[in-house]
């Protein structure tokens, strides 16, 4: 009796579970599903710079709720447009990582709107020991002869100047990944100038050796110097002040003889017949 009412209790307490499961499946596929959408992605990773063909990507699903503004959702929109950044792989690409329609690819594609791109050689040594890389900023400094100042004597002398500060370095050689992480040596640096600083660095270049002076990424501020001289550079040590000359001694007075004062006389004429004498006492 005991064994059918455990047998009759455990046969219920199953109905009830597999009715339980039964119930909770047919509720959860009336749920509606999270919205997706389909959006383009780079299917291998492309460097900024490159010109693109709708092969270079793929639909990939990406929640509605988190999908990047000015994306793509077809990868034929792509076609002939040009990257202004890196892209991973699997990474969706966006309006404000392409440059604008029409933009021929390579370095152009790079340049900020109103500057300019102009290349000055460097070496092993000006270049930083290769460490300047695409998207650094540098200071450019120059080495010349300062113009002797006008009516004062003296000539020309050697300067190291600070001339252009915070200087964005576009590409290194031919290259313009910024993802280059070890040092490389390379004979020319591009860098993304003003029309103005595009005058002084070509200015400087001409009358002087140029240098590189690499700088943190994030630093704005300008470093204000008067420039280095070889005065500067290598400053006199002080001179003891000169001994004062010893004072001559007073020449001597010449010591004059005094004359004595003649002894004032009484002197009488003696008139003796024709003979006529002086006599003084």
């Amino acid at each position: 009796m005991k064994n059918k009412r455990a047998f009759t209790v455990m046969a219920v307490a199953i109905v009830f579970g597999l009715a339980a499961v039964l119930f909770a499946s047919r509720w959860l596929l009336t749920q509606p599903g999270g919205s997706s959408g389909r959006i383009a992605v780079a299917a291998a990773d492309i460097s900024l710079g490159q010109r693109l063909t709708p092969e270079m990507f793929k639909l990939a699903e990406w929640p509605a709720d988190s999908v990047p503004k000015g994306a793509f959702t077809d990868p034929q929109k792509l076609g002939g447009r040009v990257l202004k950044s890196n892209l991973l792989m699997g990474e969706p690409v966006s309006e404000v990582k392409l440059a604008p329609a029409g933009t021929l690819g390579g370095l152009s594609a790079l340049i900020t709107e109103g500057k300019r791109a102009i290349t000055v050689r460097v070496n092993d040594v000006i270049g930083v020991a290769g460490f300047t890389l695409p998207g650094n900023y540098v200071d450019i400094i120059v080495s010349t002869q300062k113009d002797a100042v006008p009516g004062a004597e003296g000539r020309e002398q050697s300067i190291s100047k600070i001339v252009l500060e915070r200087i964005l370095v576009l590409a290194v050689a031919q290259e313009v990944n910024r993802d280059e992480t070890k040092p490389k040596v390379v004979n020319a640096v591009t860098l993304e100038v003003t029309p103005e600083q595009a005058e002084k660095l070509d200015l400087a270049r001409s009358v002087g050796t140029l240098s590189l002076a690499l700088r943190n990424q994030v630093d704005p501020q300008s470093a204000a110097t008067q420039g280095a001289t070889k005065l500067t550079l290598l400053p006199m040590a002080p001179q003891a002040a000169p001994k004062p000359a010893p004072k001559p001694a007073p020449a001597a007075r010449p010591v004059i003889a005094k004359v004595a004062a003649p002894v004032r006389r009484n002197c009488v004429t003696v008139l003796n017949g024709l003979r006529m004498s002086q006599e003084c006492f």
